[in-house]
């Protein structure tokens, strides 16, 4: 369940690539522990969005605070250390590599320094990762098993699981079952819905309406690079997500309060 804590706030985030306006204006808070979709037609500034909050781009105006404090990453490595785990939709997996090697990229376990020679602590590396899967209730038979020879499924939940062994404070989700078949995407669920009983707050960015209203407490739609609408998932049905999304509600002003 969702406290009053505040996470995550953005005030007034803007992105201008030149003339186009990607992104206007987005004012948007989520709570400690709360599930909140972004949803929204290509090109409405979904994605555009979390670059901003991530530091992939450095944004043209506004502001964000995370965790209580203002903050202003150079790029992914800040945002993650700062807390914010993401996944997007490349996973940003190493094909040649096991999944205790995926899962500690860039975090390795060193059992002997010594700089270009240091000797990886291989031993703790898996029994974190068998700890960090069954945490978070991934099943995958083979974890020597390279990601190249793994299903579309087990890249993703590989990638949702190193997500969720490191995060400590904010998981965002880019369109994490796009290219899954049904029971793929049923298992990245459940392993979605065990992070929220967990209290790991999470921005899921999907354009599945059907899984939007399964696993998130919030809807947020982006049209033409604005928050066009803030709505409480247990309030509201497809129809009117869908007439926000196409513009045909959503009047300058119109807006359904989500806390009400």
């Amino acid at each position: 369940m969702a406290s009053d804590k505040i996470i995550l706030k953005t005030e007034g985030l803007t992105k201008h690539y030149g003339g186009v306006h990607a992104l206007e204006d987005a004012n948007f808070e989520l709570k400690d522990g709360e599930h909140v979709a972004v949803v929204g037609d290509n090109g409405a500034g979904k994605s555009t969005f979390v670059r901003q909050i991530t530091g992939v781009e450095q944004r043209t105006r506004g502001k964000i605070w995370f965790d209580g404090q203002e903050v202003q990453f150079d790029g992914p490595l800040e945002a993650r250390e700062a807390g914010i785990e993401t996944v997007f939709q490349n996973l940003a997996l190493a094909d040649d590599l096991d999944v205790p090697s995926n899962l500690f990229l860039g975090r390795e376990k060193i059992r002997f320094n010594l700089g270009p020679f240091s000797i990886l602590d291989k031993r703790a590396m898996r029994e974190e990762t068998e700890a960090g899967l069954k945490r978070t209730g991934v099943k995958i038979p083979d974890l020597d098993n390279s990601i190249r020879h793994m299903s579309g499924g087990q890249r993703q939940c590989v990638a949702i699981a190193r997500s969720a062994t490191f995060v400590s404070k904010l998981i965002i989700l880019d369109e994490p079952t796009a290219a899954l078949g049904v029971q793929e995407t049923a298992q990245v669920e459940e392993i979605i819905k065990g992070l929220k009983a967990r209290g790991v707050p999470m921005i899921i960015v999907s354009h599945n309406l059907r899984q939007v209203f399964d696993l998130v407490d919030r809807i947020i739609v982006f049209r033409r690079g604005r928050i066009a609408a803030t709505l409480n998932a247990k309030e509201v049905d497809g129809n009117e997500v869908v007439a926000y999304i196409t513009g045909v509600k959503g009047a300058e002003g119109e807006k359904r309060a989500a806390y009400a």
